[in-house]
């Protein structure tokens, strides 16, 4: 059944990765089911293509030579059916394709539909559609003539005015990573009408992280009738869900809500432990208090009257019952906190400067590692550049991978993992991990951060779940993003100070 995926889907959504994907298709074909998988596919590209282009006079359909393509002959038939006039590249061959697909070339061989060769482009207007499906899941450019073709028409897709639709992935996304394969980038000048994306039999994770969102548009899933299926195989990461409204009871006081430690802020640096200190008190801590290492430094009681600012006597007296958020603008100077805090602390959200002490000192590393034994947990909120420290890997290393770096990351240092981004993914040891599907560029500005650091930590206090009060504030904070007024400026201040529920 064809369905949209919205970042506000109220429940999570299962993700297959390009292996386990091709599992489930080999024995979904073994199924003796009528009509077949192939004919299902291509009927569902097309009845997408019209409802997305319902004033489309032509169709331009790009077939590759795998099953991908013969998903495009069959949605080709439906669409000249309905009237359009379509024109279709196919990089396949009768006798060098599978059985599918050859009786999808040999069904829409009656029909009058213009078959093209590869130097020969079609003229489209906006209202027009063209239909991505040249190499589908495995995703991997095949040597040869056929190559040269493929990136030539994908070229000149690119510049057509004309809605784009692609079939299962667009072509040369990773299945897995969402990034690009070499070569496949496509010019940032790129712009039609709308682009969607019809994932087919199975949810994709590349479609919801790195450049994934940009790549694909709006998001579609056709499970093609294979429900009974899919539920045989366990899904290799969820895409985060809108989380469930917690119910305060009436008799509370501030205390049941906890109280939330902020250590950062060192030098000219406040500013961001501030940010997470604001933004814990208005999602949700009972009490925020905020040490700040920068010596004869305080927050102005204009500026925070809410946040409690201890001495390093009261603050130390502090770790053994605070959730605390550790490291936002700590500079240098929070490697000294860091053994006590890392000892002491029940609940800890390390962020920024933290991450890159325990980067650098390797005894640091092991104390965080041995928290989770003694029942202590632990939230990591890295940007790539940190978790490529702390796996000594290069950024590039960490986004082309990014859904085995944050689980190598959880699984190594024994914690869970905020690995932020565009499709931030949040993992834990021996769980599976979580793709976040809100969020977009005006989050992409100084502080914003540290603001998730301080939401973590106040959702943490409501959910006890370790994994989902990451997941589930997370999702808070790029909702925000997403809600946020546009003729008003979005900045890490006002983002700490307006809760997902007042927008």
């Amino acid at each position: 059944m064809l369905q949209r995926i919205h970042w506000l889907n109220t429940t999570p959504q299962p993700l297959w990765n390009a292996q386990r994907s091709k599992l489930i298709e080999q024995q979904a074909l073994s199924q003796p089911q009528h009509p077949s998988l192939m004919e299902r596919a291509g009927l569902a590209i097309a009845q997408l293509a019209c409802a997305m282009a319902p004033h489309a006079r032509q169709a331009w359909v790009l077939c590759g030579p795998g099953n991908n393509g013969g998903d495009g002959l069959v949605a080709a038939r439906h669409l000249v059916q309905r009237g359009l006039t379509v024109w279709v590249h196919w990089l396949g061959t009768p006798d060098a394709c599978s059985a599918d697909s050859n009786s999808a070339w040999q069904q829409l061989k009656p029909y009058p539909v213009h078959w093209l060769t590869p130097e020969i482009i079609p003229t489209l207007q906006a209202d027009d559609i063209v239909i991505d499906a040249l190499l589908g899941l495995g995703q991997q450019a095949r040597p040869g003539s056929s190559n040269s073709s493929l990136q030539t028409l994908l070229q000149h897709s690119y510049a057509s005015p004309a809605h784009a639709l692609a079939v299962d992935v667009p072509t040369g996304l990773d299945t897995n990573s969402g990034a690009w394969l070499p070569g496949f980038t496509p010019p940032a000048h790129s712009q039609p009408s709308s682009r969607h994306t019809l994932s087919l039999l199975t949810l994709k994770p590349g479609l919801f992280t790195h450049h994934g969102r940009d790549a694909c548009g709006q998001i579609w899933w056709d499970d093609l009738a294979c429900s009974d299926t899919l539920q045989q195989h366990p899904p290799t990461a969820w895409l985060n869900a809108t989380p469930t409204h917690i119910q305060r009871h009436h008799n509370s006081h501030k205390g049941s809500f906890g109280d939330v430690l902020v250590i950062g802020g060192a030098s000219s640096m406040a500013g961001a432990a501030i940010l997470a200190a604001t933004a814990a008190l208005h999602h949700g801590a009972g009490r925020t208090l905020l040490h700040l290492l920068a010596p004869n430094t305080s927050c102005h009681h204009t500026i925070a009257p809410d946040l409690m600012q201890p001495d390093a006597s009261s603050t130390r007296a502090l770790l053994g019952s605070a959730t605390v958020v550790c490291g936002c603008g700590g500079g240098s100077a929070i490697h000294a906190w860091l053994p006590e805090v890392l000892q002491q602390t029940p609940r800890l959200v390390l962020d920024a400067d933290a991450l890159n002490a325990i980067a650098q000192d390797a005894s640091l590393a092991t104390a965080l590692q041995a928290r989770r034994a003694r029942g202590q947990a632990t939230i990591l909120t890295p940007h790539p550049l940190e978790a490529a420290r702390l796996l000594q890997q290069s950024t590039a290393d960490i986004q082309a991978h990014r859904l085995q770096a944050a689980q190598t990351l959880a699984e190594r240092l024994q914690c869970t993992v905020v690995l932020k981004g565009s499709g931030s993914i949040i993992a834990s040891p021996a769980q599976t991990p979580h793709i976040n599907p809100t969020g977009n560029a005006r989050l992409a500005i100084g502080g914003t951060g540290d603001v998730l650091a301080g939401m973590v930590a106040a959702r943490w206090q409501q959910q006890p779940s370790t994994h989902l009060a990451a997941c589930e504030a997370v999702w808070e904070h790029g909702a925000l993003a997403e809600n946020w007024p546009s003729t008003q400026p979005l900045t890490a201040s006002a983002l700490a100070c307006t809760p997902w529920q007042v927008i």
